[in-house]
């Protein structure tokens, strides 16, 4: 496995913990931007992938998660992590400045690179999204009206059809398991709306990738929000079978080898 570097950085909200991992002779960039609960330590294999493949690979774990400081999961407004990742990616360019960049974002990671892309997508060469939550997400449309968060914990079968992706998850100390706070609720609403009437992402090549049985995040909910965004360079890409974490999917190794094929044809 990679060497992984952690550092840390002052972020709109408090210190930030980011992690890199770097190929020997790197010929691009990729950021990855993890999703709700969860950090960058789980995609530790992710990174591999692309190192090997002749990557630079950074990104951070969001306020409130993992590593980074901050009430756990407390986000109040999506854009301070947007710029949290936008802190990460001028690092790199400012490390690498030859080399292209190119973002990669899972569930709401996924809305925060797509919110990146639209506000600074003439850094970007390239945009990858795994099972994004765009257009409307059917837990916010649930919680929004609540007064109080209900204490349910995910249910882990969700993420993908390998339990011990569920157990790692269940027994992972950095992952959030309790419940949604209000605010962070609110602030993935208005980042929805946000996004959605912001627009097009332009002539930005854009790989939208996400399990045809994801249950968590639900296609038909996210294609609203894909068809509120593409522009003219599309690539899509549905997993028969797949949960939510495709990354960590039984077929693993086709969805990064899928995201490899992706990065080269537009970098090359």
């Amino acid at each position: 496995m990679t060497t992984e570097r952690k550092w840390e950085f002052a972020g709109t909200r408090g210190a930030v913990t980011a992690r890199t991992w770097a190929a020997d002779d790197p010929w691009h960039v990729v950021v990855l931007v993890h999703g709700y609960g969860e950090h960058l330590g789980r995609y530790a294999h992710v990174a591999d992938a692309l190192v090997r493949y002749g990557a630079v690979v950074c990104g951070p774990d969001h306020m409130g998660h993992g590593g980074s400081a901050g009430e756990r999961v407390l986000i109040e407004d999506v854009d301070d992590v947007v710029a949290d990742v936008n802190t990460v990616a001028d690092m790199a360019r400012r490390d690498h400045p030859r080399l292209p960049l190119v973002m990669v974002g899972h569930s709401m990671g996924g809305l925060v690179a797509t919110r990146y892309a639209q506000l600074h997508g003439d850094t970007l060469a390239a945009l990858v999204l795994s099972g994004p939550v765009l257009g409307h997400w059917h837990v916010v449309d649930a919680l929004l009206p609540l007064d109080e968060m209900p204490d349910e914990p995910i249910d882990t079968s969700t993420l993908s059809r390998d339990p011990a992706v569920g157990k790692a998850y269940t027994d992972d100390p950095l992952v959030w398991h309790g419940p949604y706070k209000k605010p962070t609720v609110k602030a993935l609403d208005t980042a929805l709306r946000r996004v959605n009437a912001h627009g097009s992402l332009g002539d930005l090549p854009t790989f939208y990738m996400h399990g045809a049985a994801d249950e968590l995040v639900r296609p038909r909910d996210t294609r609203t929000g894909i068809d509120r965004v593409r522009g003219t360079d599309l690539t899509e890409r549905l997993y028969p079978g797949a949960r939510h974490e495709i990354f960590n999917e039984t077929n693993h190794e086709e969805v990064l080898a899928d995201v490899t094929a992706f990065i080269e044809g537009v970098l090359t």
